[in-house]
């Protein structure tokens, strides 16, 4: 409820801000509400039964993607309806109305988590996201080799070692350094980022390229309302996939899921890359890329969820969004480097340009991929060496039992030769102090 009511006032201030300082004001209160997305998930596995479980996860991970896509869609015809402070005003009715639904029909999470939020570690976390988001999403105005951004790079990794360190330390920590080390959790974090790169390169910048005008020599000379209109499909594919996530999984695996959706994404992406001379094309390629996309967001989210104690949920899920984002300014970095790197007719980006940046997204997509089979062999590994191991425990008993077998006459026999030792040297000793007739019978 708070998250929601984050969004509602920092949606207001934006909507009446007398100066720019105030809207980015605004927008900050806005970010709050990001908490949502990992309290869905948390209680999603509070309120679901285990079977119930992935279809909600898909579910819920399917709509947060096409929200992601519908706002994008959206945003510039709503703009030039409703002015840009109307805009920031739609939200405020939508959250107040969520808000007051989750206050009557969700009930309180019977799950607590232990110990408290360390401030050091929450500061960092914020200082080296910033540091690092910000050089990403203004290198290419400031120079990528300018000292600002050189320094915020050094800065985030500086800020990134301290934050790990004081995690570590930490009775508390804010988000578990070990449990981030799981295969099941760093994998899907090191896709989370190849996929945020991927989606946000295609999302920015397909509608940027189908209004191109067809003066170019490439161009589609789409409106705005077109644009709109050709991203339809990925989001319809997109919100299709996204639901059947779940139930696939008793014929596919989250982690197969994640193979085959980023392998699709990469295929739409070179589609997009090569094959783009027609609104029938792009449009095509726009669905297939919003199969891949439902799927792997879905899927990504599951294993993750799935991967960590209940009250690791919310953290989990928050730090694999928070690196999404990462991956997203990262996308966008290189988008806009290779994009507006090669001018054509008018200034415009030339063919190249758009070629180069929509294959570099299919092979981020790919990249997820990969490290999803990477640690899939790591997981893999450990489980044999773990079967071999409890084959060794199993056998254990038995071998132990056999030696007990042989042993325990030995250990008797040992015994009865010692009690016999000392009777007799009681008897010699008994013998001595007694007259000869009385010897005979002691003996």
């Amino acid at each position: 409820m708070l998250a929601l009511l984050a969004v509602a006032l920092g949606s207001v201030i934006a909507a009446v801000a007398p100066s720019i300082g105030v809207l980015i004001a605004g927008r900050v209160v806005q970010g709050l509400g990001g908490a949502m997305f990992p309290l869905a998930f948390g209680i999603i596995r509070d309120e679901f039964p285990p079977h119930r479980l992935p279809s909600a996860i898909g579910a819920i991970a399917s709509i947060i993607a096409i929200g992601s896509g519908l706002g994008t869609v959206l945003a510039g015809p709503l703009a030039a309806a409703l002015s840009w402070r109307g805009l920031f005003l739609v939200p405020v009715a939508l959250t107040v109305t969520a808000a007051v639904l989750a206050l009557v029909i969700v009930p309180e999470s019977p799950t607590r988590a232990t110990g408290g939020v360390n401030p050091w570690s929450a500061a960092l976390l914020s200082g080296w996201l910033i540091a690092l988001l910000l050089p990403l999403s203004t290198g290419a105005q400031w120079g990528w080799s300018s000292p600002a951004v050189i320094g915020l790079f050094a800065l985030a990794a500086v800020l990134l070692a301290a934050w790990v360190i004081v995690e570590l330390r930490s009775r508390h920590p804010l988000v578990d350094m070990r449990l981030m080390r799981e295969p099941g959790v760093w994998s899907m974090n090191a896709a989370a980022v190849f996929i945020g790169a991927a989606m946000f390169a295609v999302f920015a910048f397909f509608p940027r390229f189908v209004q191109t005008p067809a003066s170019t020599g490439y161009g589609l000379g789409a409106t705005v309302a077109e644009s709109g209109l050709l991203m339809l499909p990925m989001l319809v594919t997109m919100a299709v996939t996204g639901f059947l996530s779940g139930p696939l999984e008793r014929w596919l695996g989250f982690r197969t899921q994640i193979v085959i959706a980023a392998t699709v994404m990469a295929a739409a992406s070179l589609s997009l890359a090569f094959v783009h001379g027609s609104l029938a094309a792009v449009a095509t390629a726009s669905g297939v890329f919003g199969v891949g996309l439902g799927l792997v967001y879905a899927a990504i989210t599951s294993v993750v969820v799935q991967s960590v104690p209940a009250t690791q949920t919310g953290v989990a899920s928050g730090m694999n969004a928070n690196l999404r984002t990462v991956g997203s300014a990262i996308g966008a970095a290189v988008m806009t480097a290779l994009v507006t790197g090669s001018l054509g007719v008018g200034g415009l980006p030339a063919e190249t340009g758009y070629t180069e940046g929509f294959a570099t997204a299919g092979v981020l997509a790919f990249g997820a991929a990969v490290v999803t089979v990477a640690a899939a062999v790591v997981m893999r590994s450990r489980a044999a060496r773990g079967a071999v191991g409890e084959v060794a425990v199993e056998e254990l008993p038995a071998a132990d039992l056999a030696l007990t077998r042989v042993a325990e006459p030995l250990r008797a026999a040992a015994a009865a030769s010692t009690e016999a030792a000392e009777m007799a040297r009681l008897v010699e000793k008994v013998a001595a102090d007694l007259p000869a007739e009385a010897t005979v019978s002691a003996a």
